[in-house]
């Protein structure tokens, strides 16, 4: 392993040089030609901004249970290449199942009034069985991912999309795809229907999404509009249609999702929010497109034996694989005290945290080698967080109680390492 951490940060270093050679940017150009915070916006946003092409950070280094170290590059052209059009890929490896994996795309601007574009993407990569993501999600960067150190269920998928993105209004944005999958898992599962198995299988699907902020104020500033002041709530919708015999999909059903976030900001610097997400799937869904609900909890018996580091939405004493579910609601409250200012630069902060997941699942019987169970009775936990006691890193405490209270007393409680840094 540390000769796998020399060979990353070597990589790291030598991509960082080449792009500044080979685009002529010292850091004196970069401060001259971009504004200090623009830049650091960028590098919040997950790119290292170069002439032509911003890189991007997401694809440097990344860990989790089926490829261990995997690690690549990739990004996107930026407005200085063409307005009109941009590119965008990555190629990433795995050193744990030894295989290369990839993206490549391109985008045509239709009308810079709506920022209307039309897209083409391919894709040979993995995704998390049960997970579940919205077009309309403005893109998310974390330094550090933790949820991904403990994924163990992937499946292999090779995606061709075309989708079109549109600002209905600059409250209202919405993105509409249409995708052929081939989705093979890399563990042992079979679908069984009508007296039929499916140890892999396509799926055409077209997807329709909305992200609707009624309360956020926006301006244009040169031809571009901007979200000057971001108001909550925020709603996001989308539904998704599997279509059975189309490019030779194998199923039929519908999925329907909702997620709401709501931010207040207290006069003592205090911050309440909440989440809100939800999802309904009918019809012959597999198991790769059921909803996990977030879990955040290594499968080992000892509490030392599954210290890791917290996520930010997730269900820490949550089992990995433990729960699937055709029909879910997670509810999270957290509330943010203002920072103890014990010195200038010692600024802890204690947040409070409740969560609450309710769901269920019909024919489990048709997922064949794999165990799992339903949410139907609740489930609950409370914790607190100890944000930022040095270098970022803090301390995660969760409890798990009610319905799904385990016997083991130490099975029921999390503690865990919390990460936190802010360009």
């Amino acid at each position: 392993m540390p000769k796998f951490c020399t060979l990353v940060l070597f990589v790291l270093f030598s991509i960082l040089a080449q792009s500044q050679d080979s685009f002529k940017i010292p850091l004196e150009t970069v401060q001259d030609s971009i504004k200090k915070d623009e830049f650091l916006n960028h590098l919040g946003n997950g790119y290292l901004p170069t002439k032509y092409f911003n890189f991007d950070l997401r694809y440097l280094v990344k860990y989790n249970q089926y490829e261990a170290l995997r690690t690549g590059i990739g990004g996107t052209t930026n407005e200085n290449f063409s307005e009109k059009y941009r590119l965008n890929g990555y190629v990433v490896y795995g050193f744990r199942d030894h295989r290369f994996k990839y993206s490549f795309g391109g985008g045509a601007r239709l009308s810079e009034k709506n920022n209307t574009w039309l897209n083409i993407f391919y894709k040979d990569d993995l995704e998390e069985t049960g997970s579940s993501t919205f077009l309309t999600d403005k893109r998310f960067f974390q330094f550090f991912e933790p949820r991904l150190l403990n994924i163990s269920l992937f499946h292999k998928i090779i995606t061709k999309s075309i989708s079109l993105e549109h600002e209905i209004s600059p409250k209202l944005l919405g993105e509409i795809q249409f995708s052929v999958n081939d989705i093979n898992p890399t563990y042992d599962y079979s679908f069984l229907l009508n007296g039929e198995s499916y140890s892999s299988f396509n799926l055409s699907m077209a997807k329709i999404a909305i992200q609707w902020s009624p309360f956020s104020l926006f301006e244009v500033t040169d031809n571009t509009i901007e979200e000057t002041k971001i108001g909550y709530p925020k709603f996001t919708f989308q539904y998704t249609k599997s279509f059975k015999d189309v490019f030779n999909s194998d199923f039929n059903f519908s999925k329907l999702e909702f997620k709401s976030i709501y931010q207040l900001q207290h006069k003592n610097e205090a911050l309440s929010e909440l989440i809100m997400v939800s999802g309904i799937a009918s019809g012959n869904v597999p198991l790769t497109h059921l909803y996990h609900t977030y879990p955040n909890n290594i499968n080992k018996e000892k509490i030392l034996r599954r210290f890791s580091v917290a996520g930010n939405n997730s269900f820490e004493t949550m089992f990995f694989n433990e729960f699937f579910s055709d029909r879910f609601a997670t509810f999270q409250l957290k509330h943010t005290l203002k920072p103890f200012n014990i010195s200038a630069r010692f600024k802890p902060q204690l947040v409070l945290i409740n969560r609450f997941a309710i769901g269920d699942i019909g024919n489990i019987e048709r997922h064949q080698n794999i165990t799992f169970g339903s949410l139907s009775k609740g489930y609950t936990e409370t914790g607190l967080e100890i944000n930022k006691l040095l270098f970022g890193f803090g301390l995660s405490f969760a409890y798990r109680y009610g319905a799904y209270h385990l016997p083991n007393i130490d099975d029921n409680i999390a503690v865990k390492f919390t990460f936190n840094v802010t360009l």
